[in-house]
């Protein structure tokens, strides 16, 4: 790991302990910062917001790339789920604990829950136009795209909210087979 990358977990894991102690809205970026041992400026070269900590995703393009390579036989629905479940498999799977508690912080939160909202869109709009690039008409992709990201933000959200439920993959992977109806 490179001392970025560590300075960048460390500011994580700082802002996850601090927000499940103060609340989001009482912990500022200067508390984040000093509490991971680096200045408020460190943090804003990490990450550009508070929220970022908690809504920080980079895999649009992979997303939108693994859509479009799926096979132009399959429904727009079916391209959209399985590039989505490729796109899963393509990254680290999370850690439970971490995520659990960056879901639940989200979803508990007016103003985090519709940030989440606004980050859905953009991938919303990636897919949707991988899958039009690739001759699949409009209206079908924007509702393939929609279908499947509000499949997988209901997972996750109810994933958060439960302590002991199952591992976040097999959820995430269930919710889209049961979308697409067919197994990845």
């Amino acid at each position: 790991m490179t001392r970025s990358e560590r300075t960048r977990t460390a500011l994580q894991e700082a802002a996850l302990a601090l927000f499940e102690r103060q609340g989001f809205d009482g912990t500022t970026v200067a508390e984040i910062a000093a509490a991971a041992g680096v200045s408020h400026m460190t943090f804003f070269r990490h990450f550009p917001t508070k929220e970022a900590v908690l809504l920080d995703d980079p895999y649009d393009p992979v997303i939108a790339e693994l859509v479009a390579t799926q096979p132009a036989d399959l429904t727009a629905l079916q391209r959209a789920g399985a590039g989505l479940l490729a796109a899963w498999r393509a990254v680290e799977a999370p850690t439970d604990t971490v995520t659990r508690t960056r879901i639940r912080l989200v979803a508990g939160h007016p103003g985090l829950r519709a940030a989440a909202i606004a980050n859905n869109a953009r991938t919303e709009h990636a897919i949707v136009e991988a899958l039009v690039a690739t001759g699949t008409d409009r209206p079908a992709a924007v509702a393939a795209a929609g279908a499947c990201l509000g499949a997988i933000t209901a997972t996750l959200f109810d994933w958060g909210a439960q302590p002991h439920a199952a591992e976040l993959g097999a959820r995430i992977v269930a919710a889209l087979e049961q979308l697409t109806g067919e197994p990845r």
